[in-house]
């Protein structure tokens, strides 16, 4: 080799030399601290954030909101925590099954907890070794991340012509797809036949109403919340119908869905509250829906939520993550769906509250309702520590 050719391959052997050191210096990184940050949003619910420190300096952040229990979830953070410390960074698969005893019967506010670190983890070995979480993933096939605007959560009054306005705000946002809830009212006890079919009627005046302000050629999402018995949400697909749904979500108890998607009317998902892998076989096998919708906030994390895409796809079927989330969530959430190849739509809460943007530095952006994810090593963004005090639960 002449001197020419030696000068023109140093940059590579440079590179090389810098990864594996970065490689065996992320491989000594250990977790040290939690840190816990509860934002107020509003009447529904609050957002529950987790940072984790590193002995390197090295923060991550994750998102463990909305299970059953905020102050469950954060008891379970905590305890989880304790067993991390002093482990490495890497020790993912460790921590979940050092987790399965707990979860096994103490329910989602202990799998928030569970997928809020692992977030945290994910966040802090892509900043370790220099590259975005989704090159962790096996890479991206796109960065910029279809989403749909669930406006159940903020829309008030909960009229039809509260659900169009918001849905109309939606629409000047950028979004081109919508989704409401609009049986959240309906009793629990259905015995009462004149009252559930008023609150029937009136949900899909609501419906009704957005599909309006959507026009024909935006996709319309409903989400039944499993509010309907078997007989009752079998006549609700055929009422449905004409308003040409791109998904109707969780009609009736899991042991009715199989049932429903064979009436064969639209297509049908959930799922959005099921643990793990072993959790989604089960359903997906059972033939309950036509797109699954794993939440990386009860499904065990980041990792989990990439094992649910490929079992989803091994059975020929979309996937469509849960997450009416923070900024954080659904940063993580959208990094699994950049490299996953069945992504259909990830969920974006609108309309909560104005400050949600700034939540996070850089600030949340959204492009026609795109979650653009950037180069940035980790998930890329940071907490805004001042926005997250001003609002503090």
């Amino acid at each position: 080799m002449n001197r020419r050719q030696w000068l023109s391959g140093l940059p590579a052997a440079v590179a090389s030399v810098s990864s594996g050191a970065a490689q065996r210096d992320a491989a000594k990184i250990t977790v040290r601290e939690l840190e816990i940050f509860p934002v107020h949003v509003n009447a529904r619910g609050d957002w529950i954030l987790a940072r984790l420190s590193t002995n390197a300096g090295i923060t991550g952040i994750g998102e463990a909101s909305q299970g059953d229990k905020d102050v469950a979830t954060v008891q379970y953070l905590r305890r989880f925590a304790e067993r991390l410390k002093g482990r490495s960074i890497f020790d993912i698969e460790w921590l979940r099954g050092a987790a399965a005893p707990v979860l096994a019967t103490a329910g989602r506010s202990a799998a928030c907890a569970l997928s809020g670190l692992e977030q945290c983890l994910w966040d802090i070995i892509g900043q370790a070794l220099s590259v975005p979480v989704y090159d962790l993933f096996g890479g991206a096939l796109r960065t910029e991340i279809r989403t749909y605007a669930n406006i159940n959560r903020s829309t008030d009054p909960r009229t039809p012509a509260g659900f169009a306005a918001m849905a109309q705000r939606a629409l000047d946002a950028g979004f081109d797809a919508v989704k409401l809830a609009p049986w959240d009212d309906m009793p629990h006890d259905l015995s009462d036949g004149a009252k559930v079919e008023e609150i029937t009627h009136l949900g899909i005046d609501r419906a009704a109403a957005v599909r309006k302000t959507l026009g024909p050629d935006r996709e319309l999402l409903i989400d039944a919340h499993s509010k309907f018995d078997f007989a009752r949400g079998l006549a609700l697909l055929k009422r449905v119908e004409p308003l040409k749904l791109f998904w109707l979500e969780e009609v009736t108890p899991v042991p009715d869905l199989p049932a429903i998607r064979r009436a064969e009317l639209m297509p049908t998902a959930g799922g959005e509250v099921i643990y793990g892998v072993k959790g989604f076989y089960r359903y997906i096998t059972a033939g309950s829906v036509d797109i699954t919708m794993p939440d990386v906030k009860y499904c065990g994390g980041m990792l989990e939520l990439k094992k649910i895409a490929s079992l989803t796809e091994a059975a020929g079927l979309k996937v469509a993550p849960h997450g009416p989330a923070s900024p954080v969530g659904n940063v993580a959430a959208a990094h699994v769906c950049a490299g996953t190849p069945n992504f259909l739509i990830l969920e974006y809460s609108f309309g909560e509250v104005p400050w949600r943007a700034e939540l996070i530095d850089p600030p949340e952006q959204l492009s026609k309702g795109n979650i653009r994810l950037t180069a940035r090593p980790g998930m890329g963004i940071r907490l805004n520590e001042r926005t997250a005090a001003r609002y503090r639960a």
